[in-house]
């Protein structure tokens, strides 16, 4: 059954409580594709999995979502946003600012799987180290596909940037961490080449139009981030003596290119396997500093 004219976003829009069916609404057009497993342990680890293929199917019967069925994965479905169900999360307000990304027939659905449930699948990693520590990152901290211009009309366009807070007793520490995951579908020049993209965002200061004689208003980042967030590189796709050497490329263009030495020097570069983080959790020392080091947890880079 079609959404209908009376039940508008209004209707849907996350309360306080949060109920489950926003909730769900919310997370696909954050997340942009996410499997039925996937929202279980996002949004509801602890209860059963009906709890959330029930009322993923009640959206579907209204138009909001719909699913792709994976290839050789015992009939494993990807949801997604409709239009329809993309103009009604439009106005919700953690989503706000959000372009909307309605797919368009599971066709188009499938173009994406790989990559965008290679990122969820490694956004769980951090959510699930947090509950475990008492540390806070859910849902929404963490946003795919950010977008920052680096001059010269070209644009650096993030997988993901994590917020993540460290508590400690009475203490608490924000984290913010741009997220690279490569599945090693591109050359390791391509994926070192990245670096040179964060260090040309790090240095980019924009220039108002019409003015000849440069005017300095600090690097374009502070508009979005009070420090420089850190960066992480997620790897997997390969053998495990292939993804080393991906790794070893990134040092290398640390260790040669003056600009992303230069980065290197203010911010927290690392590099981990997928299969490593989700084995031995994100908080374990199983991040390789680019910059030279011992390997060692990612807030300890």
């Amino acid at each position: 059954m079609p959404v209908t004219s009376t039940e508008t976003a209004a209707s849907f829009t996350p309360t306080p409580t949060e109920p489950l069916p926003h909730q769900l609404l919310s997370a696909l057009a954050q997340h942009r594709m996410a499997t039925t497993s996937q929202l279980h342990d996002l949004l509801r680890p602890n209860v059963a999995r009906q709890t959330i293929s029930t009322p993923l199917n009640k959206l579907r019967r209204k138009g909001l979502v719909n699913y792709t069925v994976l290839p050789q994965s015992n009939h494993t479905r990807a949801w997604y946003l409709t239009g329809e169900g993309a103009r009604l999360t439009r106005d919700f307000p953690a989503l706000r600012g959000r372009p909307p990304y309605p797919i368009s027939s599971a066709t188009a659905a499938s173009l994406k799987t790989p990559h965008t449930l290679t990122v969820v699948r490694t956004h769980l990693t951090f959510a699930a180290d947090a509950r475990r520590l008492g540390h806070e990152h859910g849902p929404w901290d963490w946003t795919p596909e950010v977008s920052h211009p680096i001059g010269e009309g070209e644009r650096l366009s993030a997988d993901a940037v994590m917020h993540y807070t460290v508590i400690d007793g009475q203490h608490r520490r924000k984290l913010r961490a741009f997220v690279e995951v490569d599945r090693s579908t591109m050359s390791a020049e391509r994926l070192a080449v990245k670096l040179i993209e964060y260090a040309r965002l790090f240095q980019y200061e924009a220039q108002p139009p019409g003015r000849r004689k440069p005017v300095s208003a600090g690097p374009t980042w502070l508009r979005w981030y009070p420090v420089f967030p850190r960066l992480l590189f997620i790897l997997t796709g390969a053998s495990r003596s292939r993804l080393s050497d991906r790794i070893s490329d990134l040092q290398a263009m640390v260790a040669q290119h003056p600009l992303v030495a230069a980065l290197a020097r203010e911010v927290q570069l690392g590099a981990a396997i997928l299969e490593d983080i989700e084995e031995h959790t994100p908080s374990a020392a199983v991040w390789v500093p680019l910059a030279g080091g011992e390997p060692r947890p990612w807030t300890a880079l």
